[in-house]
């Protein structure tokens, strides 16, 4: 099977919010993907709905064996197994959360279904937060 280039978007407005995404990163090591670069750690405002919680974000290159909808299915456990209760395609709106990893790239597939577009044009395009942690990895 061959390696899978992905990036990744990590934050957490909840609890000890580096110690979380720090944790995610382990967890997605553990799941058996190779952590190959990851940004600095960025505070932010949250965006898209109000909370006086601020987020700590991260980018990390990963590769995966992995196809897409697997990874998703990985990290989706991942933000369970931390306690993450809402899902936003679920909910239909953001809240704040202890844990939220996006699937930003992966290699350069082009892939749109109800659960998961890639690439992931919110961060890619209209967030200011995501412009500065992408930066290097796009």
């Amino acid at each position: 099977m061959s390696q899978h280039k992905v990036v990744l978007l990590l934050g957490s407005n909840l609890g000890e919010q580096k110690k979380n995404v720090e944790l995610a990163l382990k967890k997605i090591s553990e799941a058996g993907n190779y952590i190959s670069q990851t940004s600095e750690f960025l505070m932010s405002e949250p965006v898209e709905f109000a909370s006086s919680n601020i987020f700590c974000n991260i980018a990390a290159i990963i590769f995966t064996h992995l196809s897409p909808i697997q990874l998703l299915d990985c990290i989706k456990n991942i933000e369970v197994e931390m306690g993450r209760i809402n899902d936003s395609k679920v909910s239909g709106g953001y809240t704040d959360r202890i844990i939220d990893i996006d699937i930003i790239k992966y290699n350069e597939l082009n892939f749109k279904s109800e659960r998961l577009e890639i690439p992931h044009k919110k961060h890619l395009f209209e967030r200011d937060f995501s412009r500065i942690l992408l930066k290097d990895f796009i």
